[in-house]
């Protein structure tokens, strides 16, 4: 091989890679430019949680969010625990628009349903429900700060999270 072919393959294959990575910048931006935007990452905090007695506990949470579907589908994993309480969320979340839907469970209770409400702006807003209980769920994430609040008529009264990515 010449010297000037060497040189034109060297730059074939740097034109290639900066290609590559524009089209994975553009595919990553895209991916965060739904509703979901802003929601992928690992996340930690505390909050309360409030029982059907009145009585509250300090809850420590831990969170997973990956976005896919060119930002229109969001699975979520929200595990939390006192010295006294746990639970373990799980959800599938697809969007139409502001539109969304999915299926979310429980695991330490063995309960799961069906979900419905609205996204955007760093916000989602969704009822949940399955049989015996239903919950209105809301999540608003700016930054790198999340709040989390779960209202509920059930043994579960109120959940009030704060949380950081990273």
């Amino acid at each position: 091989m010449t010297f000037h072919s060497a040189q034109l393959l060297g730059h074939a294959l740097k034109a290639a890679g900066a290609g590559a990575l524009l089209m994975l910048s553009v595919s990553a931006s895209h991916a965060q430019s739904g509703p979901f935007a802003g929601f992928d990452g690992n996340w930690t905090g505390t909050g309360t949680v409030t029982m059907s007695d009145g009585s509250t506990e300090r809850i420590r949470c831990r969170a997973s969010y990956k976005v896919g579907g060119g930002g229109s589908a969001l699975d979520q994993s929200l595990r939390c625990a006192s010295d006294s309480y746990k639970f373990d969320l799980a959800a599938n979340v697809t969007s139409q628009g502001n539109n969304v839907s999915g299926s979310w469970s429980e695991a330490s209770r063995n309960v799961y349903g069906n979900l419905n409400g609205k996204a955007g702006g760093g916000q989602i807003d969704v009822f949940v429900e399955a049989a015996g209980f239903a919950a209105n769920i809301t999540l608003t994430t700016k930054g790198n700060k999340q709040n989390v609040s779960i209202t509920s008529k059930g043994e579960i009264r109120g959940v009030a999270i704060s949380m950081t990515k990273g």
